[in-house]
């Protein structure tokens, strides 16, 4: 079988090698490597932004150098507990730079069916959540919010697959791991990732 360098491949190969099915298979490998070989920057976390349920914005890049944990919620879940430990994260570090930042979502099981009323009702009033929460948002397809549709890219085989999935941001912007559903905030393992991004200069 052969097998081909994305950093070697150029247009006229991948037109030979198959047109727009070698883009498809051959197109992010290859602009990444495009992106190494001529000095450019990878895109980050930062060059994205949300509403929040407030209808503010919510410009990543406002948190450049902090890490963020970034984690679709639905109030009707049998995760919406997981609100608690979110929050617990949020208060311990906090002060050092974590941001936490909810995204409602009703991809998964119309679990969130609810506008901005029902899903302050949710988090605020029976959980008490103080961290930013967004607008409800799609974290899957081709309505995809633009950082989940990026996120999904940059590590495909962690994409969401259900509600309160886990993304941790670098402080360089950079996606360092996902965590499913079933990953508490509490987890060593979240823990563990998160301080390490806050000891890292």
């Amino acid at each position: 079988m052969v097998r081909y360098n994305a950093a070697m491949i150029d247009r006229r190969q991948l037109l030979t090698i198959g047109g727009a099915g070698a883009l498809a298979v051959f197109g992010p490998r290859l602009a990444q490597a495009t992106a190494m070989n001529t000095g450019m920057s990878r895109v980050t976390a930062y060059a994205f932004s949300f509403k929040g349920l407030d209808g503010a914005e919510i410009p990543l890049s406002s948190y450049a150098g902090h890490p963020i944990l970034v984690v679709n919620t639905a109030s009707l879940c049998g995760y919406t507990p997981q609100y608690t430990g979110l929050q617990a994260l949020w208060t311990r570090y906090r002060a050092q730079g974590l941001l936490v930042l909810g995204v409602p979502s009703n991809d998964f099981g119309s679990q969130e069916p609810g506008g901005a009323r029902e899903i302050t009702k949710t988090a605020h009033e029976e959980y008490h959540v103080s961290f930013p929460l967004t607008e409800k948002a799609a974290v899957k397809g081709t309505n995809a919010h633009p950082f989940y549709k990026w996120a999904a890219a940059e590590r495909p085989f962690e994409a969401p697959r259900w509600n309160f999935h886990k993304y941790l941001i670098g402080r360089d912007g950079h996606l360092k791991a996902g965590f499913t559903s079933a990953v508490e905030p509490s987890d060593p393992r979240l823990v563990a990732s998160i301080e390490k991004e806050l000891a890292r200069d």
